[in-house]
């Protein structure tokens, strides 16, 4: 398998995203071997659980191949992330225990591939954002429908500001479940594999401490509200129209169950990959790394043409 490796371990099948010196950035070709990799966890009677991890020391995924993305025609980008979030979609559903080790670097489509799962780890060093504002993109991979659902406008501050946060304030947004301690960590996974009973991990749980510094009511206070006349306060330094069209796909959201709003986001991030603020923030913030995009400025006739085919 390209950049993937399965392996039956106890009465787990092991998932390792094998791409260290990319941070595990998923390619095209890594989504169809990990949703095979899913096949045969699935068809094998002796794998209890699925449990996904990331080689290296780095993290788990920093999110989809954004030079891959670059390459691509918009058909192209369409087909990966038809294959993507069809993935996606079944981790939600995926019929066995589906655990992820959410440690270090957890960023975008590394987020898709962990917090839709059954149960979600997280760690010291964990690192989970949906940062794409900053590259003149939205959240996808069910990003959406994962910020929608976070409680006090949690959801928002992330897409909207596109910050990366710890284990308290992934679990405080409801993105991830349990905090492991770092040094506890090969201890749990040898134990769940073992067993295959997810119910082991509860003796490895610790307090993952306080959440955003105790301002969540703040943070709450500030989100209220927030919409196309006052989106112009939560721009910062990213793509205005990257930041506007967010809000509406986080707000959009709250009605959809994951399946439609995955739908929804494919027509996103087709017209966004076509749109100039994309490959202007990539040249900015990765290739160039001037931290000095020139973005297109906010329209909002051009954020409700984002959400047509």
């Amino acid at each position: 398998m390209t950049d993937i490796r399965y392996e039956v371990v106890g009465s787990a099948g092991v998932i390792t995203l094998d791409r260290p010196k990319a941070l595990n950035a998923l390619t095209h070709a890594m989504v169809v071997a990990l949703d095979a990799a899913l096949d045969q966890a699935e068809s094998d009677e002796n794998v209890k659980l699925v449990l996904i991890r990331g080689a290296g020391e780095r993290g788990l995924c920093a999110g989809g191949d954004i030079a891959e993305l670059m390459r691509a025609t918009n058909e192209e980008a369409r087909g990966f992330w038809e294959r993507e979030y069809a993935l996606n979609l079944r981790i939600s559903r995926f019929p066995k225990p589906y655990v992820a080790i959410m440690n270090g670097i957890v960023l975008g489509g590394g987020v898709g591939i962990s917090a839709h799962g059954s149960h979600r780890i997280v760690t010291d060093d964990t690192r989970i954002g949906m940062p794409e504002v900053s590259i003149g993109f939205v959240p996808d991979v069910g990003g959406s429908y994962l910020l929608s659902r976070a409680p006090h406008n949690l959801g928002l501050y992330l897409g909207l500001s596109g910050k990366h946060v710890g284990a308290a304030e992934a679990i405080a947004a409801q993105l991830a479940d349990i905090f492991i301690p770092k040094d506890s960590l090969e201890a749990a996974v040898d134990t769940l594999c073992q067993t295959g009973d997810v119910n082991v991990l509860a003796e490895f749980s610790a307090d993952p401490g306080e959440a955003f510094d105790g301002k969540i009511a703040e943070i709450e206070a500030t989100y209220e509200g927030v919409n196309l006349d006052t989106i112009d306060q939560h721009w910062g330094t990213n793509s205005p129209v990257a930041v506007a069209v967010t809000c509406a796909s986080i707000q959009g959201a709250k009605g959809l169950d994951l399946e439609h709003a995955l739908a929804r986001e494919l027509v996103v991030s087709c017209n966004m990959h076509a749109f100039p603020d994309f490959v202007e923030g990539v040249r900015a913030m990765i290739i160039d790394k001037d931290r000095n995009p020139q973005w297109q400025p906010f329209d909002p006739t051009v954020v409700e043409t984002m959400f047509k085919e």
